[in-house]
């Protein structure tokens, strides 16, 4: 069960809604790939500047953390919110 997301007909709803804070990140960055490649089509170098968004450095109060971590501390505050130690998901700051 998703928390906006319709999970009758979407498997996947709460995954959307907790990843949508992040689309920001992975839209700038397809939109840059736009302007740089004519390709219309996935290859391994648009791939591969795809997945270095993972190591983008976002920001939870005074700590730096790559985004691939954030995702991880992010799941982990959505799990503890489900135990009833936190009341909400802990989301970083993309940009600084």
């Amino acid at each position: 069960m998703g928390f906006s997301a319709d999970p009758k007909y979407n498997a996947f709803a709460l995954a959307d809604d907790i990843m949508e804070p992040f689309r920001p990140i992975v839209d700038e960055k397809v939109y840059e790939l736009m302007q740089h490649y004519d390709e219309q089509e996935l290859n391994t170098k648009i791939k591969s500047e795809l997945l270095q968004i993972l190591t983008r450095t976002v920001y939870f109060k005074d700590e730096k953390s790559p985004l691939m971590v954030a995702l991880q501390k992010t799941a982990s505050s959505l799990q503890q919110c489900y135990t009833g130690n936190r009341k909400k998901i802990k989301y970083p700051k993309l940009w600084n």
